[in-house]
């Protein structure tokens, strides 16, 4: 038989392979182990397309977004130099300065690596 990985989340022996996926039947959780690395390692970030992003990358907006608190925008195709991860329970995980809004945090989704 496999020696397959414990259940990260309950620690149980009892797991199984379906596809790429492993699933504990114990506490139904279900975990890819090649993402489980890549979340091991720090921070990933993806954009739009999955592209991982990195601190000091250019991105470019993919979608018309409103700025609370101003009457101007985010218009689609402003690119935008040297973003900053921050880790960010809201999901707004792009740190950076927007040309003619200032600094301001995205969301990852409404955003494309250049």
């Amino acid at each position: 038989m496999e020696n397959l990985p414990n259940c990260p989340k309950c620690g149980s022996e009892y797991t199984y392979q379906d596809g790429e996926l492993y699933i504990c039947p114990e506490c139904a959780y279900e975990w890819n182990p090649n993402q489980q690395e890549e979340a091991e390692a720090g921070l990933v970030v993806k954009d739009a397309n999955g592209n991982i992003l990195q601190d000091g990358d250019t991105v470019i907006v993919i979608k018309d977004l409103k700025v609370k608190g101003s009457s101007s925008g985010i218009k689609v195709g402003t690119k935008i130099k040297g973003i900053r991860l921050v880790e960010s329970n809201d999901g707004h995980n792009i740190d950076c300065k927007v040309p003619g809004v200032g600094a301001i945090k995205l969301k990852q989704e409404f955003v494309k690596k250049a």
